[in-house]
């Protein structure tokens, strides 16, 4: 993994917005005076006069993004994911989701991979929020080309989409020939012994700790799933009847996140354990962000704990 290109899912996201503008001539982007940190700043730079800084009103930014999305635009309205999903949740609740609006929320530095800036920015909440909103499509990339694949997916379709982008340059896990589907997980290991499904920068953690499991002679079924809302319960209940046990990853907080998504499907369904390795109900802090990923317990060690934890519950 020392030797993976690494690049930020926020950068792929600012590509992928100049990439796009091409095909779409409606398509507009705004942001929140933050455009240099959420790279919106390049779509800025190549087409100014489809650009608009909002200043720090995201509550008021997103008020426009759901006029210009009525009017027939293609909307995308960017900050970092603290103000995105938590200062503007009632203009995207009421506003956006109400009326079924195309609007995609780009949201950038989430999670405690923000590092530095500390707790007050480091939003672990957001995917909660989002889930809680009706007919919300929520989609978590693990690199920058499923961050690419996501973006041009979303661009038809009939709804409001929260996309979750991250500040850390994290490894490039897929190629070009990475077939991305809304609503549709991916199976990236076989394995038998137990299922970590997991989520955005989380996605690559799952898969050193899977090859470290090999070691003891534990085979895991590594899954990533990118679109939260609506979730794969197909590939999540497959995996629980043919694993017995799952353990789910993200950099998030356990509650309402990804864990909460499939331990819901599965108890319904396949009822087995389901161990979650997420931000346990703590604020962040200030720090390295790949310091701070390993304190919180955000890495291949901490979902290797977990697994042997959850293999235990089957004997």
């Amino acid at each position: 993994m020392a030797d993976t290109i690494k690049k930020a899912t926020r950068d792929a996201y600012g590509e992928s917005l100049v990439a796009l503008a091409a095909e779409y001539p409606d398509l507009i982007v705004l942001d929140s005076d933050l455009s240099a940190a959420t790279k919106t700043g390049m779509f800025r730079k190549a087409y100014p006069d489809r650009f608009f800084n909002c200043g720090i009103a995201e509550q008021n930014m997103m008020s426009i993004a759901a006029g210009l999305a009525a009017s027939g635009k293609q909307v995308f309205a960017s900050s970092f994911a603290m103000f995105a999903a938590g200062r503007a949740f009632e203009q995207v609740r009421n506003a956006i989701g109400y009326p079924h609006l195309p609007v995609k929320i780009g949201a950038t530095h989430a999670g405690i991979s923000v590092g530095e800036d500390g707790a007050t920015h480091q939003c672990c909440e957001d995917i909660a929020l989002m889930r809680t909103i009706p007919g919300m499509t929520i989609i978590n990339p693990a690199d920058a080309v499923e961050t690419s694949k996501a973006m041009r997916a979303v661009m038809d379709l009939d709804g409001t989409v929260y996309m979750r982008f991250g500040r850390l340059a994290v490894p490039v896990l897929f190629n070009d020939g990475y077939e991305f589907t809304i609503g549709k997980g991916v199976q990236l290991t076989e394995g038998s012994d137990v299922a970590i499904i997991a989520t955005g920068l989380m996605v690559a953690e799952a898969l050193a700790a899977s090859e470290q499991l090999k070691n003891e002679g534990i085979y895991a079924r590594v899954i990533n799933i990118a679109t939260i809302k609506p979730l794969d319960k197909d590939i999540i209940l497959k995996a629980a009847k043919e694993t017995g046990v799952i353990v789910t990853a993200e950099e998030h907080s356990i509650i309402g996140g990804l864990g909460s998504a499939v331990a819901e499907t599965v108890c319904e369904v396949a009822p087995i354990p389901v161990l979650r390795v997420g931000v346990n109900d703590t604020y962040g802090k200030s720090g390295p962000a790949v310091e701070l990923l390993k304190l919180f317990g955000l890495s291949a060690e901490g979902i290797i704990a977990k697994a042997r934890q959850a293999i235990a519950l089957k004997k």
